[in-house]
């Protein structure tokens, strides 16, 4: 039997010590796809600022930032950094729903998931983690995300090396939990919780929920 603790076990621990987390924030499909794009390296605080700012402006829908001036739009998203990036990249994703789907994620979200992903992976300045952000919370589908924290947490654990890559990694999931909608989401909001609060760049290993299965020797770094 392995030494090293389960993908279970470190979702058990997790879920005692937070309770159900409720992520993703949203209000509608849509509200979580532009949280998606704009979290891309910036703190979630700052998404919130702008997708407050999109809601004063009336930028909230696909049509309304498909054709906003740019400079109205960049000052909207701008709490979120990359301002004029992330402005660009919501409007090709507005432009890839209104041309697909008449601008209903709900019509998107009806497409199956091997033809949707590889879809949302060929917009412009959407990767893997904003793809299946927008896949799993917004669109109900089963795929499990991954990011920096979810690397982090598991290479300080022993389960992987430190530079395994994003596929496998998802790969690694979905292979050892159960394919369960909800799970895949409160699992996520689990290591996004985790991540912020003790497993930075700087660990706080002592006062974290998984410090327990936290062998002897396993780097810190």
């Amino acid at each position: 039997m392995s030494q090293f603790p389960s993908l279970q076990e470190i979702h058990d621990r997790l879920a005692a010590y937070y309770g159900p987390t409720g992520w993703w924030p949203g209000d509608s499909p849509f509200e979580i796809a532009v949280g998606a794009i704009l979290t891309q390296n910036t703190a979630w605080t700052n998404v919130e600022r702008a997708i407050a700012n999109l809601k004063a402006e009336q930028l909230l829908s696909p049509r309304a930032i498909h054709d906003s001036p740019s400079d109205i739009l960049e000052a909207a998203v701008r709490p979120s950094g990359y301002f004029r990036v992330k402005a660009q990249r919501l409007r090709n994703f507005c432009a890839y729903l209104l041309e697909k789907y008449g601008g209903s994620m709900e019509r998107m979200a009806r497409e199956p998931l091997d033809a949707l992903r590889p879809e949302l992976l060929g917009v412009n300045g959407i990767g893997p983690e904003t793809a299946d952000d927008i896949l799993l919370y917004a669109c109900g589908k089963l795929v499990f995300v991954v990011d920096a924290y979810t690397r982090r947490i598991l290479y300080r654990h022993g389960l992987t090396g430190k530079d395994i890559g994003y596929e496998a990694l998802r790969e690694l999931f979905e292979t050892n939990i159960p394919a369960d909608h909800y799970l895949y989401k409160e699992y996520h909001g689990l290591i996004v919780w985790t991540g912020k609060e003790f497993c930075g760049p700087k660990p706080k290993c002592e006062a974290c929920p998984l410090n327990p299965l936290l062998l002897p020797g396993q780097p810190r770094e």
